[in-house]
């Protein structure tokens, strides 16, 4: 059994749910929490160890809000030590490894590209908003970077918040596509367009080369 593991973002670390390693292991969730909790010391010898509550969706049994626990890499590594090393052990700590590897990927390059060409680009639609307001626009600046961030979701394909769930890949496309963004929107301005033209040429451009360029990069799919 070889399944992808989803893992979810708590004060910026990778995290995989208890629910979700229970239900790998083919395990009742309540034996794994038993674990965690007997052991608790020992989980929190690696780091923190947040519990969480999820109220039961409408009409489930019970009733009753559900307590599980987000571990990051080695705690989970050390829930798995826990069990016997069967067969779907082994293939869970190699699905493991995989989840959180990429999340490291993606990390490093949130710190080394993304972050560095989302605030240029941001820089430059703080110049669009003041070119908005010599052009007699009450528009805050705001919301200028609001419409921005939306534009190239848009294009991209992803709804607001999904930014931290995107593969290496798309989270290079986006990269990609902010800075395509900042430099249509800074030669605009130097020629002296309106803010409504700059937008315009602005957003054409980043459209232009995900109907290009960006959907090779995805492996021929559009966003």
């Amino acid at each position: 059994m070889s399944n992808a593991i989803t893992l979810v973002q708590f004060k910026g670390e990778a995290r995989v749910d208890s629910r979700l390693l229970a239900g790998q292991l083919d395990n009742q969730h309540k034996a794994s929490m038993a674990l965690i909790d007997r052991y608790a010391a020992k989980f929190k010898r690696f780091g923190a160890l947040p519990f969480q509550m999820e109220k039961p969706t409408a009409g489930s049994a019970g009733g009753q809000p559900e307590r599980y626990a987000l571990l990051h890499e080695d705690q989970s590594y050390y829930l798995l030590s826990l069990s016997r090393n069967t067969e779907i052990v082994v293939d869970l700590k190699a699905d493991l490894i995989a989840a959180f590897r990429e999340a490291r990927d993606r990390a490093s390059v949130t710190d080394t590209q993304y972050l560095p060409l989302y605030h240029a680009m941001h820089d430059e639609v703080a110049a669009l908003a003041r070119r908005a307001k010599e052009c007699g626009s009450s528009t805050p600046e705001r919301m200028f970077h609001i419409n921005a961030n939306k534009a190239l979701n848009a294009v991209m394909g992803i709804a607001s918040g999904e930014r931290d769930t995107l593969t290496i890949e798309q989270r290079l496309l986006l990269t990609t596509l902010q800075a395509v963004w900042r430099n249509h929107l800074h030669a605009s301005l130097e020629h002296g367009d309106d803010h409504h033209e700059a937008f315009r040429k602005a957003k054409a451009a980043v459209l232009a080369y995900m109907t290009g360029v960006g959907a090779l990069l995805l492996g021929g799919r559009a966003a």
